[in-house]
């Protein structure tokens, strides 16, 4: 009796030994599968990730060839309704070749945005200056019955970005909160200063720790369960019926977002709503002033010279009869090297050359840097059908650089041509579009 009343202590010490270990090996197992949990998060958001990457890419490739299609189908159709009379029964027929083109042209850029390859023109503004001049348009497209509270940041950092493309973000994201409440509810949009540390970077693929100017957009509506999130900016995924969506607005989204250097991320429960957070690097420049939308003119007609170089001869045809039209003078080369010809042999002057960007043999760029210095009084207008990136490579997208994007309208191609023509010398590679 005496020894075990003696060891006694010892037992004692050497259970609450045991019960630590086991509090130890209980609580490593916990980690472990909180470290496995977490992996097999991040593995799933880099599958998910690589994949709408991989369907970005093909849609960008595909992009030039449906736009030199479309900028064909479009423009004969213009011109065709220019030359029928009022009355013409068969202006209703080339209205909806017009028509068909003009949707092609939209899921295209639509397509392009989210591939990221979308020609952009950045700025440096507050996100607030975009929200407050989207405000009445805003409240009018949700309708009464959703109530619309915007609560913006006072100081909020800048962050450079194309105002265009943001008033389309804004407007997708608003869109569809709007239709998650079909009964009605709360839409909130907000911005506020954020710094995102590396643990959050951890917890998001592609997410670099730093400060960022947020916008999150936020419904009561019904919410989407895992599944649907997993797909949500994909490009023609859809919950809504048959004819009710083309399922590219959040994809559209999506590209701008990352083509501006932003994340964005949507956090959803089933029947408690969703919120979509838009995460925009912030910039030290100096800001811009909010661009106010040009208004619409009547382009002018003109007696000037103009060099068309354009590889594609439908497009060259197409485009030459539109300029011919407006009492343009247009001389005509598939390629570089004809141009070069061209203007060695012209007595007069060129006012102004309008090229493609990506052609055989020669690029625009190439062309412009060999035509300049023997044509000083030469302005130039680039075009192109290329995604983004191509156009780069070729080195067009250099600040003041005058450009559009095909397939462009009659009045975009004839407006752009009289404006650069009217501009001082001095303006010149004011980019446009």
């Amino acid at each position: 009796m005496k020894d075990a009343r003696r060891s006694k202590p010892y037992l004692d010490e050497e259970m609450k030994d045991l019960r630590q270990r086991i509090r130890e090996l209980e609580d490593s197992e916990n980690r472990r599968k909180e470290a496995e949990e977490a992996l097999r998060k991040s593995e799933e958001q880099l599958r998910q990730w690589q994949r709408v990457e991989a369907i970005g890419r093909l849609a960008g490739g595909v992009a030039h060839d449906f736009n030199n299609l479309l900028m064909t189908i479009l423009g004969c159709s213009e011109l065709l309704l220019r030359d029928f009379d009022p009355q013409d029964p068969r202006r209703e027929e080339v209205e909806e070749i017009r028509r068909a083109a003009q949707r092609a042209t939209s899921l295209t850029h639509q397509l392009l945005a989210f591939g990221r390859r979308q020609v952009l023109q950045p700025q440096v503004l507050g996100l607030n200056e975009i929200v407050e001049n989207m405000n009445r348009m805003l409240r009018r497209l949700i309708g009464e019955d959703i109530q619309l509270l915007i609560l913006l940041s006072p100081a909020l950092w800048p962050v450079k970005v194309d105002p265009g493309q943001m008033e389309q973000v804004i407007m997708n994201l608003v869109v569809n909160a709007r239709d998650a409440m079909p009964a009605g509810g709360r839409l909130t949009i907000e911005t506020a200063n954020v710094n995102l540390d590396d643990a959050y970077a951890q917890r998001h693929i592609s997410v670099k720790p730093g400060a960022y100017v947020m916008l999150a957009v936020t419904d009561t509506g019904c919410g989407m369960d895992a599944q649907t999130q997993s797909h949500l900016f994909e490009p023609f995924f859809t919950t809504k019926e048959k004819g009710k969506g083309t399922g590219l607005g959040l994809s559209t989204v999506y590209g701008i977002i990352k083509q501006s250097g932003g994340n964005i991320w949507a956090y959803s429960e089933i029947g408690k709503g969703s919120s979509f957070k838009v995460y925009l690097p912030r910039v030290e420049e100096a800001r811009t002033a909010y661009p106010q939308k040009p208004i619409a003119v009547s382009p002018q007609e003109g007696t000037e010279t103009i060099l068309l170089v354009e590889d594609e001869d439908a497009v060259r045809v197409m485009i030459s009869r539109i300029l011919r039209s407006k009492g343009y003078k247009v001389l005509e080369a598939r390629h570089g090297q004809e141009a070069i010809q061209i203007c060695g042999h012209h007595r007069g002057p060129v006012h102004l050359m309008v090229t493609d960007v990506v052609m055989p043999q020669m690029s625009g760029r190439e062309l412009a840097d060999r035509l300049t210095p023997l044509r000083p009084e030469m302005r130039l207008l680039y075009m192109s059908g290329y995604p983004d990136n191509a156009i780069v490579q070729h080195g067009v997208l250099d600040p003041g650089t005058a450009f559009l994007q095909k397939p462009f309208t009659l009045d975009a191609l004839e407006g752009k041509v009289r404006e650069l023509l009217d501009s001082p010398r001095k303006g010149v590679h004011q980019r446009v579009e």
